[in-house]
């Protein structure tokens, strides 16, 4: 017998663009429960030093070790061809335990311990595995019309994890401590959620294992000038975020203001992600190398207007440390997307894994950089300012890709 129209359609699995939306929801989610791991020692390291003399330089290897072990765990990775070789959704949960492992050995070690920063090291080593991986989870469910937004979702899922670390100190009462151990549980929450999505049927098989399949990026035009972008918007992102709490609270002293610096340093991030969805939305209307020289032109405004406005009434500062949060992230899922479009069949989850290996390896000189220019020129000297080169060189190599498309 035919099934009845009232049964059509029905069975045991949900409709397509049912799967697609609760595998997304789920892949974003755990995401952002994991990536509270990556500002988790940075948001912690203030009340480290109200407890304990710390290093000269230990501050910024909070977030400086993250960035070392993430580099060298990417490639690691894309040298063995990991994402595009092992299940994407096992190596993510893997990773998220391990990560959150390396997290919580923190809260058994003294303030300035080195063994802090190694722990840190660890941490983005195991993320190497949580990011890219789940980018290439994502693009799998993305289509020819919306593959910037489903991007743009992730990254803005990273954004906001990145984010939390701050709002937990801005709750107030809540120790150190207390937002290392949160992390970790949330990153146990998120490897268990990232089990429960599908692979989407953009989710293609992996060529042979040969050695140098990395460097495919470099041989295609379309990835090459779209890494280059990146690596001009990463030049910018990371050191910003790093230094933005610094100088929110700095800056509302100098103008005598009561506002909590750490809430405004949540606001700001999780502009972000406000801005990844929404310039997902209309780069796939505008085109993605367009939309990256949009936004890489705001953000590379602000870096320049940080100097002149330190200092001001807190909300002409909040206006401009808002716009400069919700750009300074809005492309970063475009060059993703661009890289996982041009890539070769099946080795989209290599591709992106060196793209943000190579990113993230810059945005160790510049966060480093940033409390060297800080002593030098101060804030409203034009510290962040030298961030500004990034994007500019950015926004050159994504014309290249508007003038003469990929």
């Amino acid at each position: 017998m035919s099934a009845s129209p009232s049964r059509a359609g029905t069975g045991s699995s949900p409709p397509p663009t049912r799967r697609k939306a609760a595998s997304l929801a789920l892949i974003t989610l755990a995401q952002v429960l994991a990536l509270s791991l990556w500002f988790s020692g940075t948001a912690a390291g203030p009340g480290m030093a109200r407890e304990a003399a710390l290093p000269p330089g230990f501050l910024a290897w909070l977030t400086g070790g993250v960035q070392l072990g993430f580099v060298l765990g990417t490639l690691a990775s894309a040298a063995l061809a990991l994402p595009d070789r092992v299940e994407p959704r096992r190596l993510i949960a893997g990773a998220c335990l391990l990560g959150a492992a390396a997290n919580a050995a923190i809260l058994l070690l003294p303030p300035g311990d080195p063994l802090v920063i190694a722990a840190r090291g660890a941490t983005g080593l195991a993320l190497a595995c949580v990011y890219p991986v789940g980018m290439k989870l994502a693009a799998g469910w993305a289509g020819p019309r919306d593959a910037g937004l489903v991007v743009g979702l992730l990254v803005g899922g990273l954004t906001l994890g990145s984010a939390s670390p701050h709002l937990a100190n801005a709750l107030g009462g809540l120790g150190w401590r207390s937002a290392v151990g949160l992390a970790s549980l949330a990153t146990l929450a998120g490897a268990g959620l990232i089990l429960l999505a599908r692979p989407g049927p953009r989710h293609a098989a992996a060529p042979p294992f040969r050695p140098g399949l990395a460097l495919e990026l470099f041989r295609h035009r379309g990835t090459r000038l779209a890494t280059l972008g990146y690596l001009g918007h990463m030049w910018e992102l990371y050191a910003m975020w790093a230094w933005i709490g610094a100088y929110l609270a700095a800056s509302f002293a100098a103008a005598g203001s009561a506002a909590s610096p750490a809430l405004a340093s949540f606001a700001v991030m999780a502009a972000g992600a406000l801005g990844c969805i929404a310039g997902g939305w209309l780069a796939d209307r505008i085109g993605r190398a367009r939309f990256t020289i949009e936004a890489m032109a705001v953000s590379g405004a602000c870096c320049l207007l940080a100097g002149p406005a330190f200092g001001a009434a807190p909300w002409l500062v909040m206006a401009l440390c808002l716009a400069w949060g919700a750009t300074v992230v809005a492309d970063s899922a475009q060059f993703s997307a661009a890289v996982a479009e041009a890539s070769p069949p099946g080795l989209s989850g290599t591709m992106l894994t060196v793209q943000t290996s190579l990113g993230f390896a810059l945005t160790l000189p510049a966060i480093h950089l940033m409390p060297v220019a800080e002593a030098w020129l101060g804030w409203g000297g034009g510290a962040f300012a030298l961030l500004a080169p990034g994007p500019v060189l950015g926004c050159l190599a994504m014309a290249r890709l508007v003038r003469r498309p990929a």
